[in-house]
């Protein structure tokens, strides 16, 4: 496979599909499906070199196969960017790379890739959607419910509906990949000013 795009693809739904969840089996068939895809543009450029020399540092092949395909993903495309505060949008860029308004359509499922600026707090956060995230470069102390853990390049976290969750980054900063399933509308989600976390922490 010599798409650089369509590599990082198929590297992306190898991951997902390992998670061992049927609505990560789910995402990894829809993103096998792409066969075709526009040039996306990148609207964080700010962000290139950080988010580049993480990737690079990575052992991962999904990570290097993000490298590859950089110039083509969507950074700067927020879903849930009209939920947010300014200055907790300013900690981070997203990619939705598949979903409802996405470039890769979906109606049901949402995916994309996650980098957060080196020493921030993106605070306590929830919604109706099933989320998991995998780290592919970087570090950061994770918060899931009423656990913490830090999570490095390989480590996953799977947040059930409503469970709060935040993420503390380093001099590092890092990138993951992200994918919701269930109720995916952005409608739910909520910041949890001054609340205290609870619940369990899922791998």
């Amino acid at each position: 496979m010599h798409d650089p795009f369509q590599l990082f693809l198929s590297e992306m739904a190898a991951v997902f599909r390992a998670e061992g969840r049927e609505c990560a089996a789910e995402t990894a068939e829809a993103l096998l499906s792409v066969t075709e895809v526009a040039r996306l543009a990148n609207d964080s450029p700010g962000d290139t070199e950080a988010i580049c020399g993480l990737l690079a540092a990575s052992p991962l092949a999904v990570a290097q196969a993000a490298l590859a395909a950089h110039e083509m993903l969507p950074w700067g495309h927020n879903p849930v960017a009209g939920q947010i505060a300014a200055e907790d949008n300013a900690l981070f860029s997203v990619v939705d790379l598949m979903g409802p308004e996405a470039p890769l359509y979906s109606p049901s499922l949402r995916a994309g890739l996650y980098y957060q600026r080196p020493n921030t707090r993106y605070g306590l956060h929830s919604h109706a959607a099933v989320e998991t995230y995998v780290i592919i470069a970087g570090r950061a102390l994770w918060t899931a419910g009423d656990a913490q853990r830090e999570m490095v390049a390989g480590h996953a976290v799977h947040h059930s509906t409503y469970l709060p969750h935040a993420c503390q980054t380093g001099d590092e900063g890092v990138v993951a990949l992200w994918r919701w399933s269930g109720d995916i509308g952005i409608e739910s989600y909520r910041v949890h000013h001054g609340a205290e976390a609870f619940g369990a922490f899922a791998a």
